[in-house]
């Protein structure tokens, strides 16, 4: 305990030691180097840690899709394939549809051949499921051979779906998306001041990248699902809108970059829920009676997705980099320490110079008794000390 106790009480401090060895020293300048460039280079050019950062943005995204397309000889209009029609950051463009009109309550029997029967007990383990159009009442309809649902009648029968529209690719999307940086107090729009009203600009990632028009056809194509691989079964793409900005180069220049995804990407493979569809239907009243029309639409549904960052210059940040760089070339002494104690010729002797222990009853003329002994280890050419108390060794070491 007593040990423990004296042990414990100590003080250490850094004794200064010069090592001659030119093969040493070029290590350390190098890690020296090395650990400069990291710092000037990488954490205050390109991670700009002298800023201070804001990301907590504040976004704001209407949009509005135009075109007409033709399904089945019918002409369609925004109104007909945009879902939602509010304009959000989230919609769907309806690409081919089943449409099962004059559905009233009533029981009819089921379209799939999912409930094919011969009997009622073949229809009786459907009871419970949520897969029927309605709700299976357990009586197989022997003229058609399909199990009897209670619910909207006529049943559903989405195995005739036409051709998707082909004039989708043609469609445009305008996107208003304003953003702010609230620790800053900085407001940006995508839109810039000079845009006439009724432009005629597409955005070209080459051309034209401040255009806020995109043509669905470009979009599924930067996405990687171009054109009719993604019409079949519906998608969901991603419309990326990225604003980092360096706000010590002007507000001005705080632009947004457009980037597309394929959001369902991970389910290229999957043959069960291919793609995206939704179902829908408009309600009328017929006398007392109410029907509805009911659809089922394969969609391709786009997501508007903001994010980004503002950076502006800051002293606390700066300092507090500028300290962790000093610090941290202090790393190339204990890398060459680990060399020249460990790996390089006299290594036994190096550590004899540099860990020294004194008691604390040691007399002025015991330490200079000592400095001068410690001084006779080193041959002629190694003897010298400047004020500072700092040894010099040259790389011979004598016994």
């Amino acid at each position: 305990m007593l040990r423990w106790t004296s042990s414990f009480f100590t003080y250490e401090t850094t004794k200064s030691v010069v090592v001659k060895r030119r093969s040493l020293g070029i290590i350390n300048r190098i890690v020296q180097a090395l650990i400069i460039i990291y710092f000037v280079g990488y954490v205050f050019l390109y991670e700009k840690a002298y800023q201070d950062r804001d990301t907590g943005i504040e976004s704001a995204v209407m949009t509005k899709v135009k075109g007409f397309g033709f399904y089945e000889d019918r002409l369609m209009d925004v109104a007909d394939y945009v879902s939602p029609t509010q304009g959000a950051s989230v919609f769907c463009i309806i690409i081919k549809m089943a449409i099962t009109r004059n559905q009233t309550h009533g029981t009819c029997h089921e379209n799939n051949i999912y409930f094919n029967c011969s009997s009622d007990v073949d229809c009786e383990v459907h009871n419970t499921s949520n897969l029927a159009s309605g709700k299976i009442t357990g009586k197989c309809v022997t003229e058609v051979q399909r199990c009897e649902i209670k619910g909207w009648c006529p049943a559903e029968n989405d195995s005739q779906m036409g051709e998707p529209m082909k004039e989708i690719e043609d469609f445009t999307v305008f996107i208003k998306n304003s953003i702010r940086f609230p620790r800053f107090n900085v407001t940006r729009g995508n839109i810039n001041p000079n845009m006439e009203n009724r432009t005629k600009c597409i955005y070209d990632p080459l051309y034209d990248t401040s255009c806020p028009i995109f043509r669905v056809g470009d979009v599924l194509k930067y996405a990687g699902s171009y054109g009719k691989k993604q019409c079949p079964h519906g998608g969901e793409i991603g419309i990326n809108i990225g604003w980092v900005c360096d706000l010590d180069l002007g507000e001005e220049k705080c632009l947004p970059k457009y980037s597309f995804t394929q959001l369902d990407s991970a389910f290229k493979g999957n043959k069960f829920s291919k793609g995206f569809n939704f179902r829908f239907a408009k309600y009328y009243m017929l006398g007392e009676q109410e029907y509805r029309t009911l659809h089922k639409v394969i969609a391709i549904r786009f997501d508007i997705l903001v994010s980004g960052n503002a950076g502006k210059f800051y002293i606390v940040p700066t300092l507090i980099n500028i300290v962790a760089a000093c610090t941290s070339v202090g790393l190339a002494t204990i890398f060459c320490d680990i060399i020249l104690l460990n790996f390089m010729k006299g290594s036994e002797k190096y550590k004899a110079k540099k860990f020294e222990e004194v008691s604390g009853s040691v007399h002025l003329s015991d330490s200079q008794d000592h400095y001068q002994g410690s001084q006779t280890t080193v041959k002629e050419e190694a003897k010298n000390s400047d004020d500072s108390g700092a040894y010099s060794l040259g790389h011979n070491v004598t016994q």
